[in-house]
C-alpha cells in the first residue's frame, strides 16, 4: 500500500541531509499518513480512507466527506474515493428533495 493521501494526493518526497561539510545524503521525507474512517451522513456509515493530517483537515473545511465528493471532479479523485461519490450519486437521485 503505498504511502500517498487520498485527499491531497501527497506523497513521499526525496531530498538530501546536509552535514556541515556540505556533504550530500539521500533521505525521504515521510507525509503524515493516517488510517481512518469518516462517517458519510448519505451512505449512512463509515468510509475507511488513508489521509495526511492535512487531507483530514482539508475534508472538516470543505463540509465532511459527503461534501468534499460530491464538489470534487471524478477525474481528481483517488482511484478508491470513485466509487464512493458513485454511491453517493446513486443515493442522491433516489432520495427525493
Amino acid at each position: 500500500m503505498s504511502r500517498e493521501c487520498m485527499i491531497t494526493q501527497k506523497k513521499r518526497m526525496v531530498g538530501n541531509n546536509r552535514s556541515h561539510a556540505r556533504n550530500a545524503t539521500k533521505r525521504t521525507f515521510e507525509v503524515n499518513i493516517q488510517d481512518t474512517s469518516v462517517y458519510s451522513e448519505i451512505l449512512d456509515r463509515k468510509v475507511k480512507i488513508r489521509a495526511s493530517a492535512h487531507g483530514l483537515r482539508t475534508l472538516d473545511h470543505k463540509g465532511g466527506i459527503d461534501a468534499y465528493l460530491i464538489n470534487t471532479a471524478k477525474t481528481k479523485l483517488h482511484s478508491a474515493l470513485r466509487p464512493v461519490k458513485a454511491q453517493i450519486e446513486k443515493v442522491q437521485a433516489k432520495s427525493p428533495a
